[in-house]
């Protein structure tokens, strides 16, 4: 039987690259550093995708089990063994993954060198196969032919899957809430072995088109609904709340509009006007899921990585600049970024937002210089218009928080 290993057992994990390969035939082995849901995998043999929309619908997936990640002997007999691996476990894990990959395929190329090994990499990070593949010829030995024996397989992950309340994940652990959206956006050029005949991979030429459609499209869009919802409402608890007011909804697709519009520019070979509309029509319409559950918090929480340089927001301006295009409504959705408070179902902020609020305080410019790595001497335009849409937000939300620096 084939046989993939998916690094990261968590919501992408299990609810959308899981499934798609053990529908498939394959045996999915998750690795991971949480001991209880590793043991609770290898004692079921199986769990629950439930997916929601109008109505739930619950598919099992079996032929399951787990490795943890501190068996480091096992993990590299599994990677010698496998036709596939997978990673999905956040970035910050990378370092920590890729070494335990490094040794598995030292020992899959003692063992069999005439049998490359693809990766797909199922993170949201740009570059991901360059910051992989860097990581990879650092952890292997000197002259290890990296780049003849690991295939690195960029993807766009388009899957939304909600934070679970804590009484779904007492009742079971593993079971796991998505929307029933299943099809995996990967990088064809990145594959040494032929693309996996797996039901739901959409294999494209230029993945880094598709990537940034993730992140300027999607990505931005899903935050303006978190963003521009919240100042208009902090009462607000879910996406679809949000949406289902109209000058929000107008305000959200309006600044996705903007957003293609520098994706086309960037890409006109790739998409189409045309195209990038009916893609925004349709994830408003996932947006709008009420099933789902989506919680502002969760879209929204996390700003300084969301609000960071190269991410959604702030990446999609620089292009926008760059492309003498409009930026308003994009800036303006960041600087809404600014003022959110969102917390979780116990009234909690999110950890790293409370000490975005220390830059928050000092006033609009400093998070467009230190968070946003924006420079004041090139975009002076970009800074006084934040400014001036922060000092907007400020009296109608009857914040304190207008600065004049």
């Amino acid at each position: 039987m084939k046989k993939i290993v998916i690094f990261g057992a968590g919501k992408i994990g299990r609810s959308f690259i899981g499934p798609l390969f053990a529908n498939a035939g394959y045996h999915v082995v998750f690795v991971d550093i949480d001991r209880t849901l590793i043991n609770e995998i290898n004692r079921k043999g199986f769990y629950n995708v439930i997916h929601i929309k109008e109505e739930r619908k619950i598919v099992r997936i079996d032929n399951i089990s787990g490795v943890l990640a501190t068996d480091s002997e096992q993990v590299a007999k599994e990677i010698a063994g496998a036709e596939l691996l997978a990673m999905s476990a956040g970035p910050k894990a990378l370092p920590a993954i890729v070494s335990l990959i490094a040794q598995g395929i030292l020992r899959r190329f003692e063992e069999s060198p005439e049998l490359p090994l693809d990766i797909i990499i199922a993170e949201n990070l740009r570059n991901a196969s360059e910051i992989i593949h860097d990581l990879l010829k650092e952890k292997t030995d000197p002259g290890f032919p990296v780049e003849s024996y690991v295939g690195l397989v960029e993807t766009s992950v388009g899957k939304m899957v909600p934070i679970m309340s804590k009484q779904d994940m007492s009742d079971d652990m593993l079971q796991i809430y998505a929307e029933p959206y299943n099809t995996l956006i990967l990088d064809r050029k990145g594959f040494l072995n032929p693309v996996p005949d797996v039901p739901g991979l959409a294999p494209k030429e230029n993945i880094k088109a598709w990537v940034d459609r993730k992140s300027f499209i999607h990505n931005l869009g899903h935050v303006a609904c978190a963003y521009l919802g919240f100042v208009s409402d902090p009462g607000y608890t879910y996406i679809y709340e949000v949406l289902e007011n109209e000058q929000n909804k107008t305000q959200v697709r309006e600044t996705m509009l903007e957003a293609a519009a520098i994706l086309l520019s960037m890409y006109p070979d790739v998409f189409t006007m045309n195209d990038l509309t009916e893609h925004i029509d349709n994830l408003i319409d996932r947006f709008e899921n009420r099933s789902l559950k989506d919680t502002v918090f969760r879209v929204g929480m996390d700003l300084h990585r969301k609000l960071g340089p190269e991410d959604r927001l702030a990446g999609a301006i620089r292009a926008g600049i760059r492309a003498q295009k409009p930026v308003n409504r994009i800036l303006y959705t960041l600087v809404c970024g600014t003022f959110f408070r969102a917390c979780d179902e116990n009234g909690d902020l999110f950890e790293g937002d409370e000490k975005f609020i220390a830059h928050f305080n000092k006033g609009p410019w400093h998070v467009l210089k230190e968070i946003c790595g924006f420079d004041d001497d090139i975009h002076p335009g970009l800074f006084t218009a934040a400014r001036e849409y922060h000092d907007k937000i400020a009296l109608s939300t009857g914040s304190s928080m207008a600065h004049g620096s």
